[in-house]
């Protein structure tokens, strides 16, 4: 996997070739010379994000935990008045 670099002048003028560059690994395109949005193709995002779109999707994964609340009294003291 390579990492290129498109200023964003160059990427307005080549948005093909940084279309092509990102499909061997991530394209990162600055503005100023800082990093300001990085271009992955479709599939690779898919991949890093495990094909999650949203916390909803992750809290409805299934998983088997075991898992026992402990009773309420056990979580509980007399309080000392003294």
């Amino acid at each position: 996997m390579s990492i290129k670099l498109f200023t964003s002048r160059v990427f307005n003028r080549d948005k093909s070739g940084a279309k092509r560059a990102a499909s061997s690994g991530p394209v990162f395109i600055t503005e100023r010379g800082k990093p300001a949005f990085v271009m992955m193709t479709f599939e690779e995002y898919q991949r890093i994000t495990m094909g999650l779109r949203c916390i909803v999707d992750m809290l409805g994964m299934r998983a088997d935990v075991d898992f026992e609340l402990p009773k309420a009294g056990t979580l509980s003291r007399p309080v000392d008045l003294s």
